[in-house]
């Protein structure tokens, strides 16, 4: 199931980011998946894996 994530950031820095993944090619949207996903795998790289069981208080 997909979530909306609303998110507040300074109108300069989201209109830079934009600038950005469109010289990459890239949505806003499908950017910040790409950084979350890197920044779980490095977390679990270090740490260990995040079990289902351990997600249950933080899905709204």
């Amino acid at each position: 199931m997909e979530k909306h994530f609303g998110l507040r950031i300074d109108s300069e820095l989201l209109a830079k980011f934009r600038y950005v993944c469109a010289y990459v090619g890239r949505s806003a949207n499908s950017q910040i998946i790409q950084l979350i996903t890197r920044f779980v795998a490095d977390y679990e790289k270090k740490h260990e894996i995040i079990q289902a069981g351990d997600l249950e208080a933080f899905k709204r």
